[in-house]
């Protein structure tokens, strides 16, 4: 296969899902305007080939040609609890969610990316890592909240850093000083609220019982 055949192979979910991550992190660094970034993300999961993916993202960093994700195996969470088994490294199950007049959420059994980026607007989400592995001993979490809201659930024993910026809304801390355990994750949580709110809490992980 020529090199001039490579845009017309077709892109799979993962490739508009990556051209959807770059889009989420521009609105967040106001690279776009409100009404760009709904133009380009429809055009997004529109988008059919390489060919129709690459101009999206072409003026904004990390843009470019989309390349194909590469595969990655991760484990499921350890029964024991441990720490250890659940930074498993990789691409993460999931790089960001949109709610756009709607809901999202992400639960269970999944792997946190190094980077995670959610986008509400007139919606809200759930972000809920008591079930999730780890793809890094840190992990960052967007959260740009228009007219909506999110919450983050984390387990007892992780580190959470708070770093959210609030325009009539605002960014909740969990209650509590709480140590976090050796070996485990750090997650700083960071983004834009406005008119709208993302809350952080502490949960035990529901097969631990009490």
């Amino acid at each position: 296969m020529t090199d001039d055949a490579v845009p017309e192979l077709r892109a799979s979910d993962a490739d508009r899902e990556r051209v959807a991550e770059v889009l989420r992190d521009a609105l967040a660094e106001g690279r776009l305007d409100m009404e760009e970034f709904e133009e380009r993300l429809e055009a997004t999961y529109k988008a059919r080939t390489y060919a129709e993916l690459t101009p999206i993202t072409r003026d904004l960093p990390t843009g470019g040609v989309v390349a194909p994700a590469p595969v990655s195996f991760t484990k499921a969470p350890v029964e024991s609890g441990s720490w250890t088994g659940r930074i498993v490294g990789g691409e993460g199950s999931s790089t960001g969610a949109v709610a756009v007049l709607s809901g999202f959420q992400r639960k269970g059994r999944w792997t946190v990316p190094k980077k995670f980026t959610a986008f509400a607007f007139w919606g809200g989400g759930e972000i809920d890592l008591r079930e999730a592995d780890f793809a890094d001993r840190e992990v960052h979490i967007n959260c740009v909240a228009i007219m909506g809201g999110m919450q983050v659930t984390v387990p007892p024993g992780v580190e959470v850093v708070v770093r959210g910026i609030g325009v009539m809304g605002g960014f909740e801390h969990p209650r509590g000083d709480e140590r976090a355990e050796p070996g485990a994750p750090r997650v700083v949580i960071g983004g834009f609220a406005f008119w709208g709110g993302v809350g952080v809490e502490r949960k035990q992980r529901r097969r631990l019982g009490k």
